[in-house]
């Protein structure tokens, strides 16, 4: 099962992820973390990578779905892989499609979360409140800027999932075992298909 994770930044993808990972024995690959430890290791790919990054350029897509084709590769990701940060654009998400399809790979499902931006500010600054701890991000300014990159970055890709009939709803503003719940039920109908 090879899932993306989509919604914005505090909609719960990182907590519904760890929580795959649990349950179904997927793999998250956070393609930031991927990137680091690619640099971090010297590999010829991190060494590009790096030389692009330090001329303040974005690295190109074939680039970025060349180091996740060799990340599902590795045997923690047999029984599946959950991307978090990937794909952003429609030329990343056709790269994924058409780099899968030579593996013989797919994209099973594609699960948004569907949060009112509002209530995922307040959402965010009542989660300081109760536990106490405040994140750097947590600042509603620095929230408010997030989604906006989120809106101008990540949710033009939405529409190349919905005219494939490959984009699944989940509401997000719902409690973390009933957005579980919903996102069980999809991958229960996904694989049964």
């Amino acid at each position: 099962m090879n899932i993306i994770l989509l919604g914005p930044p505090g909609a719960g993808k990182g907590t519904q992820a760890k929580r795959l990972e649990q349950l179904y024995g997927l793999k998250q690959i956070s393609t930031g973390d991927m990137l680091r430890a690619e640099v971090a290791a010297g590999t010829p790919i991190g060494q590009e990578a790096k030389a692009i990054m330090e001329r303040g350029e974005f690295l190109p897509d074939p680039i970025m779905v060349k180091m996740i084709q060799g990340r599902i590769a590795q045997p923690d990701c047999a029984q599946g892989f959950i991307l978090d940060g990937f794909p952003r654009t429609e030329s990343q998400a056709e790269a994924l499609d058409a780099m899968l399809g030579t593996d013989g790979l797919k994209i099973d499902a594609v699960i948004l979360l569907d949060v009112a931006e509002d209530q995922l500010v307040e959402r965010i600054a009542s989660r300081t409140a109760e536990d106490g701890t405040r994140r750097p991000d947590d600042n509603p300014e620095v929230v408010r800027s997030r989604l906006d990159i989120y809106r101008r970055q990540t949710a033009p890709i939405l529409p190349y999932y919905e005219k494939a009939g490959r984009l699944k709803h989940v509401d997000g503003m719902l409690g973390v075992d009933e957005v579980g719940a919903e996102i069980d039920a999809l991958i229960g109908k996904t694989a049964k298909n």
